[in-house]
């Protein structure tokens, strides 16, 4: 039995939540939200709390039920509260701001990195070396910050390039003489 998926999901003062068929839809002061429930899960909302079950106990079924679970308590978070990721960049030289809808990094290369910043997302940078996103979908603020990283991962031996906010670096020495 899941331990995740048996707990309803509470849904907070000003976010409204409705359930239609297989659509769950969640509304709040940050935006509007949809998702599509699996064909394996029936989906419930009765006073300010919406439980998730399993149609029956296949292998698949009993699999998506917490992620059903997780993803629409992730939905009621992100229209109530937001998410947000913080990147930091180190390395001389290596620099971010946000000009216009674009954010422009300075990695290293012989060129600058433009980002578009997408509408849903707000991208901002409190100081040369330091990025902070966020947004309503929890997907899209991660998948665009793993995109940034991508762009110059930290590297292990001095450390330089763009890493999540706490992120340890395991460091390896140079090589010896």
């Amino acid at each position: 039995m899941s331990r995740i998926g048996k707990h309803p999901v509470e849904v907070p003062s000003g976010v409204t939540v409705t359930v239609n068929g297989q659509d769950v839809a969640a509304k709040g002061k940050l935006g509007e939200l949809t998702f599509s429930v699996m064909e394996e899960i029936v989906v419930s909302m009765d006073d300010n709390k919406v439980t998730v079950a399993p149609k029956n106990d296949t292998r698949r079924a009993r699999q998506m039920w917490a992620t059903a679970r997780t993803r629409i308590n992730n939905l009621v978070i992100g229209v109530n509260e937001g998410f947000s990721k913080e990147l930091e960049i180190q390395g001389v030289g290596y620099r971010a701001a946000v000009k216009g809808s674009n954010l422009e990094l300075q990695l290293g290369f012989s060129h600058d990195v433009i980002v578009p910043i997408p509408s849903d997302l707000k991208i901002a940078c409190p100081s040369q070396t330091e990025i902070t996103i966020s947004g309503a979908d929890k997907q899209k603020v991660g998948q665009i910050a793993a995109e940034i990283r991508g762009y110059r991962p930290p590297e292990p031996y001095k450390g330089k390039g763009v890493r999540y906010k706490g992120e340890y670096i395991l460091r390896k020495e140079g090589k010896k003489k």
